[in-house]
């Protein structure tokens, strides 16, 4: 049809005589003919309906904004940023690259970050559990304080649920779902000693969600729902006498330098949901987001198995034990769940997160839970009187 070798200048001067219907014809047969790769190479010449400066537009690398995981947690710099930073460009052949920032450095409030990626504002973001328990109860139901005491019982939860997750984020909400992330479980610094979780009576414990708050009340602890970032400060003056926070996560701000004793069963495991704004993800190739399908579905899963290795060694470095390899050692007193406040969690979880979570979602997420989670964690939920 043309010569590949034809020069630029050559090219402008022949696409200048081409009527309109010449143009679209070779628009479109460039299309099916070149492969991405070669789109890109012979840009030139495909894209010759604006001249050079539509050659220069093709070339220029496609940027996604994107607002991350919390920036003290290894999550965050071990995966989160070289998976944006290197390995994306490099797949892409620099054809995306990404402007990555730290959720607690992006200025955006937890319960606020579900709102601003349906308006389009954050493109591309990390939602955390504490945000969706607060924007939309019943999209929170597969990580309830309590309810997954180990990493096994989360993956049979998360797998459960997925689904209608996915089809109520991209619904209610204008987003895609692309990934779900796990912290470190979630476990208790405190400042002074304890024996056991009745000790927690009239401590003023650090929660990052209210379904954290609802587990601990019935122990008669006093809940205070405070940002990562005001969690040192906050146990360092006394307004703060406990904190649930990842135990390695924990670690990497320094919790063990202002506390002595760490009850190490999981409250919660830090879930949190990696999405796109739907206008903003139907925007991109096709190629592209099948590319970003598969990729951060292998970033879930290292950040899963990583996340499982760090709830050990996090706790193994707070105590300052030998198998502490890559956070900072500390001197800490672990204090295990014994039956009694084992039995105590379960009927804690029954009887005050279940109810609580119903009362926030209304009694047509009961249906829900009781279809997807009930068989899993062998609680069903009952409806609610309302209350006068």
């Amino acid at each position: 049809m043309f010569s590949l070798i034809m020069t630029h200048s050559n090219f402008l001067r022949w696409s200048q005589r081409v009527n309109a219907s010449q143009s679209h014809a070779i628009h479109a047969w460039c299309q099916s003919f070149f492969s991405l790769r070669w789109r890109l190479a012979f840009a030139s010449i495909c894209l010759f309906s604006n001249g050079a400066q539509a050659a220069d537009a093709a070339l220029t690398p496609m940027r996604l904004r994107i607002v991350g995981g919390l920036a003290a947690a290894s999550q965050f710099s071990n995966f989160e940023e070289p998976f944006w930073q290197k390995t994306l460009p490099a797949l892409t052949q620099g054809q995306v690259v990404a402007e990555l920032v730290a959720f607690d450095k992006a200025g955006i409030r937890t319960n606020e970050m579900m709102r601003v990626m349906q308006l389009g504002v954050v493109p591309f973001g990390t939602i955390l559990m504490g945000g969706i328990l607060s924007a939309d109860p019943e999209l929170a139901a597969l990580d309830l304080a309590g309810m997954n005491p180990d990493m096994a019982a989360l993956r049979r939860s998360v797998a459960a649920f997925r689904p209608h997750l996915e089809q109520k984020l991209r619904e209610r909400h204008g987003i895609e779902l692309l990934a779900i992330y796990a912290y470190p479980a979630q476990v208790t610094f405190c400042r002074s000693a304890f024996s056991g979780l009745s000790d927690l009576a009239g401590r003023r414990v650090r929660i990052s969600n209210p379904s954290q708050a609802d587990l601990i009340r019935p122990f008669g602890a006093v809940p205070l729902q405070t940002e990562f970032a005001a969690v040192v400060p906050g146990l360092r003056s006394g307004n703060l006498d406990c904190a649930i926070t990842g135990a390695m996560s924990g670690n990497a701000i320094g919790l063990h330098e202002v506390s002595s004793h760490l009850q190490t069963s999981a409250t919660t495991w830090g879930l949190s949901v990696f999405g796109a704004n739907l206008g903003a993800w139907q925007a991109l190739p096709t190629n592209i987001q099948l590319l970003l399908k598969t990729e951060l579905r292998k970033l879930e899963q290292t950040i899963w198995a990583d996340s499982e290795r760090q709830t050990l060694e996090g706790v193994a470095c707070n105590m300052g034990r030998s198998n502490c390899t890559t956070g900072k050692s500390g001197h800490m007193t672990e204090v295990r769940a014994n039956a009694a406040d084992e039995k105590r969690l379960r009927s804690a979880f029954r009887e005050s997160v279940l109810p609580a979570w119903v009362d926030r979602c209304g009694n047509q997420c009961v249906p829900v839970w009781n279809r997807l989670l009930a068989s899993v964690t062998g609680i069903r939920a009952e409806t609610r009187t309302s209350k006068p």
